[in-house]
């Protein structure tokens, strides 16, 4: 069984499950990240995502703060926050207070993405055409830090000024390039296959231009994985959280995660849906999730690895992160 090199890292997206509240998911967020920092992952990210009745992380900084209050060591961010949906200035003075509370310790993981109906974007104030301008959204945000506000000049983002915050850019197409024209680090997920996602990070990293905040290009590749005793088992775990992907495509709405034994039996739309969801996906026993993972890293050079599984059982759930941890090589998965 191969040792995988880098660090490993987690996404947590605060999923609810049928028969639970939405206060309970966030709760569990806040207990599985003391339960991934003991386990030794290097960071720990939530997401934001507004009126999906599935997830309820949709106010990430404020969930970073209680993760970080709850821990001590891994470090908590966001995968990521979705600029198009603030002011620049409010998103600096959060993280800017966050990492006060808990200097060193912070990542501004950063996403382009607007509401995922009219209805939501029309609550937020902002439309598609807001995602235009994600670019010059970053490079406001990032002059409170270093106090070169162009945009805005006289304006102050405290306590963001003068304090140093990695930021990271969730990249889709042109994300990649402003991630190296800005000196970011890049995450990004191989959902075009191996082959273009490589390519997409060859281009980032011989575009990159070295910044205070990242002095070398640094690469984190996403990827959903489930680790069980056998395929079929890890697969399982795929399903719930598969199924409600399907469910949102064909019906609008993103669901509560159901249990793998009590999902109905697809129409032949929604089977081959289903088989597209998991395509990409990384499931089997150590060995086989090792094979894959490290044969992940080498085709992208990657710097790190970011994970991401929510399935109905929350003990099967930590069971495949905690063998997943196994599989890490010593000092590789806090990362340096």
């Amino acid at each position: 069984m191969q040792t995988l090199p880098v660090p490993l890292s987690v996404l947590d997206r605060s999923s609810t499950r049928t028969g639970q509240d939405t206060s309970a998911a966030v709760r569990d967020t806040v207990r599985f990240a003391r339960q991934a920092e003991e386990l030794g992952y290097h960071r720990f990210w939530v997401s934001e995502h507004h009126g999906v009745p599935g997830v309820a992380g949709s106010a990430p900084t404020v969930l970073a703060s209680a993760i970080a209050a709850a821990t001590s060591r891994i470090r908590v961010g966001t995968g990521g926050v979705m600029l198009p949906n603030h002011q620049p200035i409010v998103v600096a003075e959060q993280f800017g207070t966050l990492e006060a509370l808990y200097p060193g310790r912070i990542d501004m993981g950063l996403g382009r993405s607007v509401g995922f109906t009219n209805g939501v974007r029309g609550a937020l104030g902002h439309g598609k055409d807001d995602a235009d301008r994600f670019g010059e959204q970053v490079r406001e945000l990032l002059g409170y830090f270093t106090g070169d506000q162009r945009k805005h000049p006289g304006v102050h983002g405290y306590p963001a000024e003068g304090l140093r915050v990695p930021a990271f850019v969730l990249a889709t197409g042109a994300g990649a390039d402003l991630a190296a024209d800005l000196g970011l680090a890049l995450v990004i997920a191989p959902v075009a296959g191996l082959d273009a996602v490589a390519t997409r990070i060859a281009a980032y990293r011989e575009r990159f231009r070295p910044s205070e905040l990242w002095p070398c290009p640094y690469v984190v590749v996403s990827s959903a994985v489930a680790v069980a005793d056998t395929t079929e088992q890890a697969r399982r775990l795929l399903l719930p959280e598969a199924w409600s992907m399907v469910h949102a495509r064909t019906r609008g709405v993103f669901p509560p995660l159901r249990p793998a034994a009590e999902l109905p039996t697809p129409t032949a739309r929604e089977a081959r849906l289903l088989e597209q969801s998991l395509s990409g996906q990384i499931h089997g026993t150590p060995e086989q999730v090792s094979s894959e993972l490290a044969e992940l890293v080498e085709r992208t050079g990657a710097d790190e690895l970011l994970i991401t599984l929510s399935t109905f059982d929350r003990a099967e759930m930590l069971d495949s992160y905690a063998r997943l941890a196994e599989l890490v090589g010593p000092g590789a998965l806090r990362g340096a």
